[in-house]
């Protein structure tokens, strides 16, 4: 019973009949039918122009955003616990050429303004230090917390006042989608570009970078190429983010991860090291009591010497859902 990963999660039925759809011939790389569709179908979605690009990692499309918005020679202000800092091995400062993480606090893995203030009013405006050119949040945040349009137009505030760009990692922008229950634009709103996640919520393996600048979205097509991340069977990765988006499997599949969240999290009671707002959980356990859960046929990640990490997915079994959380109720 599996509680590792949603990256873990099988890739959804409606995505397989996708990719058989699309193996008859096609021009190669970008220039299909499918790949040609993707700028219109997230127009339709976020309400305004859109340049995407697929990728086939989460990695990738954060990556190639942020060497697209920041010089080598500048700085990116991210929360110290992002993604970018802690999970992608150095991706950034390769792709950026250099460009430095600017490390941030923040209650839940989340970005405030103040927080941001603060960090910029220690940098001295010379030569000698790294300035800040971009602004990175995760939504939903690495502790599964989610930004209100209030809060994502306070930070996009921020960012226009201190002349920056602003990237949001979305690997679970879904779960936060479906969680705020907002129009996607709210949910990121003010954003240069959007790693619109698609592999963790039923996906395969292609991700939506999405630019709402199509000079942006130019240089990113350059540097994907450079980067070797230019496929040659494109229309594969674009059959599957339309088959996500078309139709709203998207926030379907999202729907049922949050769900299951809430079901475990009802369980959890006082346990909980954060509220549950997206399809992870974080939990107070004992070495002893982890490994009575495992014992029980239950997987999931240790977070630290008394926490575990579960994460919920598209088509977690209700019936594991539900043993999961007799369990936890029973220690």
């Amino acid at each position: 019973m599996q509680f590792l990963s949603d990256n873990a999660a099988a890739v959804h039925p409606r995505v397989w009949d996708a990719l058989r759809a699309a193996d008859a011939p096609q021009p190669p790389y970008d220039n299909d039918a499918l790949s040609q569709r993707l700028d219109e179908v997230f127009a339709d979605l976020f309400g305004r122009p859109c340049a995407v690009l697929w990728v086939a990692t989460g990695t990738a499309a954060n990556c190639l955003a942020l060497s697209t918005l920041v010089p080598p020679h500048g700085g990116v202000i991210c929360h110290r616990e992002a993604h970018i800092e802690t999970d992608e091995g150095g991706a950034p400062g390769f792709y950026t050429h250099g460009a430095k993480l600017i490390l941030a606090d923040g209650e839940g893995a989340k970005l405030t303004p103040e927080g941001i203030a603060a960090v910029i009013a220690g940098i001295r405006k010379d030569v000698h230090q790294v300035q800040p050119q971009a602004i990175s949040v995760t939504q939903a945040s690495e502790y599964g917390r989610c930004y209100r349009p209030e809060e994502m137009a306070a930070i996009a505030a921020a960012a226009e006042a201190h002349g920056l760009a602003l990237h949001v990692d979305g690997a679970r922008f879904a779960n936060a989608v479906a969680f705020l229950e907002c129009t996607p634009w709210h949910a990121c709103v003010g954003a240069k570009a959007l790693s619109f996640g698609c592999v963790k919520n039923g996906g395969m393996s292609a991700e939506a970078l999405v630019f709402f600048d199509e000079g942006l979205a130019e240089v990113a097509r350059l540097r994907r190429k450079r980067a070797g991340h230019l496929q040659s069977k494109g229309r594969f990765l674009a059959a599957q983010i339309l088959a996500m988006v078309e139709g709203g499997l998207w926030l379907e599949n999202a729907r049922a991860a949050n769900a299951a969240a809430q079901e475990l999290a009802v369980s959890a009671g006082s346990r909980l090291l954060h509220p549950v707002e997206a399809n992870e959980l974080f939990l107070r356990l004992t070495a002893a009591e982890r490994e009575a859960l495992r014992a029980q046929g239950f997987s999931f990640y240790d977070w630290g010497d008394d926490a575990a990490r579960l994460v919920t997915a598209w088509n977690s079994p209700a019936e594991h859902v539900a043993a999961l959380a007799r369990a936890i109720s029973a220690l």
